[in-house]
């Protein structure tokens, strides 16, 4: 048949199936072969080009009429024809185009939506990271990032801070790889052949930073928790003191939710770990007071909740700075965790005691593989450690 506008107009619509889903219906001209029409039993009609490209029959839409005329169709279907006659693969070049216009927001989105293993607090960090450092670059395509640039950006960035400068190039990093690795050309070839964030490591142009060693020393405990007493707000002091008591990272300690303790047992559980395994531990008798204390007047699923989006305190920045202010301790969350473990290394509690504690996993370490700590084994350590915290904040108050 031939297509004409007389036609595609008067052409049938097929009809729905027999279970009322849609159907579709094909002509095919037989004038320029290859070029053909789609018509939906939805009323929709396509102009289409089928063709045998490296030894595979594929199908490209040209475009709706209506957007398209019958003869805007026939000399689109001419030239893509055309490109196939001489060896071309207009699907690939096609794809290629639009790869290579991809922009660097896009291919960050793609980035996360492939990366199923990452926490939700890792994503969060990293949509900070972004809007810190590439913001402006968002609508750029990610194939048009140079070295120059990254350089250049990494330096400006790094009068700013330094650490945060090096962390956004990682992100960088991570995110043009993964285009490496997934984006090709028209004939198979990585689109990106180099990541310009390369060019850091060649130049020896990463900042050097010095790896944060601040805790709060014994002496200090005594000074601290008697400021953090000051603090109005309850859930902001228990959160602190259980960091402190348990040795947590913020994000698990904050995550915590009531499901995840068993006073029976005298243990809880965080599920979400850095490492992916779920990690129990023992209470001390200190945890299991204040446990007990705020199950009596619990307010929500979370041991420590507060009116943010996630439901959980996030991060209790002024509460900090309000204890800083009264004793003079400056110190951040991560470093009530150093604290915890250095007070744990003075009292000698065996190293894979203390790597069970806070969940450490060397693959490196094949002894550590084959020991299975029993959760009895943890209580004695937990409680050694709490009563030497409890004796030193004590210390304020007697």
């Amino acid at each position: 048949m031939r297509i004409s506008k007389s036609f595609v107009d008067k052409v049938e619509i097929p009809a729905l199936s027999s279970t009322g889903a849609s159907t579709q219906k094909f002509y095919r001209d037989s004038a320029i072969v290859g070029f053909g029409l789609r018509v939906t039993s939805g009323g929709a009609k396509s102009f289409i080009v089928e063709k045998r490209i490296n030894g595979k029959v594929k199908r490209i839409t040209l475009g709706r009429y209506g957007n398209l005329t019958v003869e805007q169709a026939k000399k689109e279907a001419m030239k893509i024809l055309g490109k196939v006659a001489t060896g071309s693969d207009p699907i690939a070049e096609k794809k290629e185009k639009n790869v290579r216009s991809l922009s660097l927001l896009d291919t960050y989105n793609d980035y996360l939506n492939t990366r199923k293993d990452l926490k939700q607090t890792t994503i969060s960090d990293y949509n900070r990271v972004m809007k810190w450092a590439f913001e402006d670059w968002y609508s750029k395509p990610v194939t048009e990032i140079t070295k120059d640039m990254v350089e250049n950006r990494h330096r400006e960035r790094g009068k700013r801070s330094q650490a945060r400068a090096n962390n956004s190039m990682r992100v960088l990093r991570a995110i043009i790889n993964h285009a490496r690795n997934k984006f090709e050309d028209a004939k198979g070839n990585p689109i990106i052949l180099i990541n310009p964030v390369e060019r850091l490591s060649q130049n020896r142009a990463w900042f050097k930073i010095e790896k944060r060693q601040t805790l709060i020393k014994a002496h200090q405990l005594a000074p601290w928790y008697k400021a953090s007493l000051q603090l109005n707000n309850e859930t902001t002091r228990d959160y602190l003191y259980f960091l402190l008591f348990t040795g947590l990272r913020r994000s698990e300690g904050a995550q915590l939710r009531w499901d995840d303790v068993d006073f029976s047992d005298n243990t809880f559980t965080i599920t979400d770990t850095k490492n992916g395994l779920s990690h129990t531990l023992p209470l001390s008798d200190y945890l299991e007071i204040l446990l007990k204390r705020r199950y009596e007047n619990k307010e929500s699923d979370f041991i420590f909740p507060s009116d943010s989006k996630t439901g959980h305190i996030i991060d209790p920045q002024k509460s900090l700075l309000r204890i800083n202010d009264i004793c003079g301790v400056s110190f951040t969350l991560h470093d009530l965790r150093r604290t915890f473990i250095t007070i744990a290394e003075s009292l000698d509690i065996p190293a894979y005691a203390l790597k069970q504690l806070l969940n450490h996993k060397d693959p490196r370490d094949v002894t550590a593989s084959y020991i299975v700590m029993d959760i009895e084994r943890l209580r004695r350590p937990m409680q050694k450690i709490s009563d030497f915290i409890v004796e030193h904040l004590h210390a304020s108050l007697t």
